[in-house]
């Protein structure tokens, strides 16, 4: 996954019912792969249970959060008595299909749908266990949608104004500044006075203004709303704010980015100690991002030394959270968290510490070497420094492993990485044979794969 998580909604999927949508898609493509929503739309039907969607893939370092953290327990099996779970692999063709359908724009996402197929909900990215079964129950409770949401909107009332940080934040989940900014043009006057005199009502307003100069890359815009935003409490959110407002305004004069930005560095240093590096488990749950975005900000501040030692204790912290005691002395356990462990690659990966790295990709491998994913990763490191036959190893044990778009990728890497090798004839009937086998799915990179053999 990226290393921030997006978010998108449109107008469009409004009173979207999913199982009239289904019927004719499953119809259309019977055969070409297993359809999971078919019989968990019987389940949920027979049993009058909602659904929850859980949108993910092989590569997704916050999906392996989730599945650590927070699917276990007590509270996963009884959601799991009160509703229907189905994985969704946004890798393979079915579930690149819903993620489209559903505008599912970063991982993980869970939606939750009611037994008609409307939404009731959705949470993205990794939460902590509190913050993930707090914010699911009231979509599991209700049996209402957005359209009831949008007609409680109307005054300063406390139900009109928690109405209106619903739909807010749904918009914002699903990256439809349009039209959440458009929803907000519809109501009358006094209904818009009263949501910005509500200091979270106006926050969450603010960061829909942010998200739509973001889109349209007005990095003066940009500019001009971070403050607001930015001295909101995001708590730790914030590092997706702030990595937005890096982004957008990369455009601007360094002075004035700097100015910008130079109030952050004091805010997410308490982050960083209080919810990050913390003795026992971080309370962000992403702290992945929380700790490249500062990474980030030092650079863009002119601290590279700073951001050069948050890294060396980002790598630190996460190799005592993986130790393991083996008499006296201690030793990683990969396979203890593959959140943390996939966090120690990108750490180093960030920090430019590449011998390490290569060493720690062959462990990353054995422990984890059911999927494509840290063959390729090693494999595409290794090629981008010319290591060609180093790198070919690592693709043919990757591409049996992979399917759906990722096989595409690993494809067009091992096909390019031939040509580089003077192998051209067995690039051909590797692209030849992987085209064949993927069907009509991913067509652009379908298309990207037939370029890697004219690469240079």
């Amino acid at each position: 996954m990226p290393r921030k998580i997006c978010r998108r909604w449109t107008d469009s999927v409004r009173g979207f019912l999913l199982i009239a949508a289904l019927a004719p898609f499953a119809a259309a493509h019977a055969g070409d792969w297993p359809a999971p929503l078919d019989s968990a739309i019987v389940q949920a039907q027979t049993r009058h249970a909602p659904l929850l969607l859980d949108f993910h893939a092989p590569w997704c370092y916050s999906c392996y959060y989730m599945a650590h953290n927070v699917f276990n327990g007590s509270e996963w099996a009884a959601l799991e008595r009160r509703a229907v779970v189905v994985e969704i692999d946004v890798d393979a063709p079915e579930g690149a299909y819903w993620k489209d359908r559903l505008h599912v724009q970063g991982l993980p996402s869970y939606v939750v749908l009611n037994v008609q197929g409307a939404e009731q909900g959705r949470i993205v990215g990794e939460q902590t266990r509190a913050d993930f079964y707090r914010q699911l129950e009231p979509m599991l409770a209700r049996d209402d949608s957005f359209e009831a949401l949008r007609e409680d909107v109307h005054g300063g009332g406390h139900q009109s104004l928690k109405a209106a940080r619903k739909l807010l934040q749904a918009y914002y989940a699903r990256g439809d500044a349009d039209g959440a900014l458009s929803w907000l043009d519809s109501l009358p006057a006094a209904t818009r006075s009263a949501l910005q005199a509500d200091t979270k009502t106006h926050l969450a307003i603010a960061r829909v203004q942010l998200l739509r100069a973001a889109q349209t890359q007005d990095a003066q815009q940009c500019a001009s709303l971070a403050p607001a935003v930015l001295a909101g409490e995001l708590g730790c959110e914030r590092a997706y704010e702030l990595d937005r407002v890096m982004q957008c305004t990369a455009a601007l004069p360094i002075e004035q980015r700097r100015t910008l930005l130079a109030p952050q560095k004091p805010a997410m240093a308490h982050l960083l100690t209080s919810a990050v590096f913390a003795e026992s488990t971080p309370s962000c749950a992403d702290v992945r991002s929380e700790i490249l975005t500062a990474a980030e900000l030092d650079e863009t501040l002119g601290y590279p030394h700073a951001a050069a030692a948050l890294l060396d204790r980002a790598i630190d912290d996460t190799q005592r959270r993986l130790a393991v005691s083996t008499g006296r002395s201690h030793t990683l356990d990969l396979k203890k968290d593959r959140n943390l462990a996939d966090n120690l690659r990108a750490f180093l990966d960030h920090a430019g510490k590449t011998q390490t790295l290569d060493a720690l990709y062959p462990q990353l491998i054995e422990a984890y070497p059911d999927d494509y994913v840290y063959p390729y990763r090693f494999a595409k490191s290794l090629a981008a420094r010319a290591h060609y036959a180093e790198a070919l190893p690592y693709l043919e044990r990757a591409l049996p492993k992979a399917y759906g778009v990722n096989r595409l990728d690993v494809a067009a890497l091992e096909a390019s990485t031939l040509v580089k090798l003077n192998r051209a004839d067995e690039a051909r009937k590797l692209v030849a044979e992987t085209l064949k086998a993927n069907g009509p799915w991913f067509p652009e990179k379908a298309a990207a794969l037939k370029a890697s053999l004219t690469s240079n």
